[in-house]
């Protein structure tokens, strides 16, 4: 079963991957952008911000999709695959760019992916508060930069390119306690299986 775990920066993607591996010692775990060898450069290339244009920055990511998809998540389909990040942040970060149709959006997403995306996509969901008090804790990169309102955007982003995906959104509250978030997220990967 591919998963994936979404949300913006401090929601608490790794705490909750690290979870689950424990759970799940057998599974697969991975990332986007830069779970492959080409993936790593591509992620490099687009944290140098060496691309002046958000179309070539995007089709990058979607390249990394691409060889991510073929090297890591088409030979493991039959395993358990735990994802921190999947198309839905790809196509979240475009959307608040808005220089793409949303239709072209899913196209080459499905074109990059074969159609082939997580089962279950989990969404740590914060609060504007809890949010600005995690990134007032912690040395900020450029993404967090940009402002609590900025990655909020981004937060319904996320729900907006799930349902353009047509892809099972599963949203949790991302400020209770870390135990409470990995049994829901059990819980539902457990409803699959029974």
């Amino acid at each position: 079963m591919y998963i994936a775990i979404e949300g913006i920066d401090t929601a608490g993607k790794s705490t909750q991957i690290t979870q689950l591996k424990k759970k799940f010692p057998n599974a697969i775990i991975t990332k986007e952008p830069g779970a492959t060898p080409i993936g790593k450069e591509i992620r490099e290339i687009v944290l140098k911000a060496k691309a002046q244009s958000k179309k070539a920055e995007f089709l990058l990511f979607l390249a990394d999709r691409a060889e991510h998809i073929k090297e890591v998540i088409e030979p493991n389909l039959d395993k358990m695959i735990i994802s921190d990040r999947s198309a839905i942040s790809g196509i979240a970060y475009a959307l608040i760019q808005g220089e793409i149709a949303t239709k072209d959006l899913v196209t080459l997403n499905d074109f990059a992916t074969n159609k082939i995306y997580p089962k279950k996509v989990f969404l740590l969901r914060l609060t504007k508060e809890e949010l600005e008090f995690r990134l007032s804790l912690k040395k900020l990169d450029g993404i967090e930069l940009r402002g609590s309102e900025y990655l909020l955007k981004i937060q319904d982003a996320i729900i907006e390119a799930a349902k353009l995906l047509k892809l099972e959104l599963i949203i949790i509250d991302a400020t209770q306690n870390i135990q409470i978030i990995t049994q829901e997220i059990l819980n539902k990967i457990k409803d699959n299986h029974d």
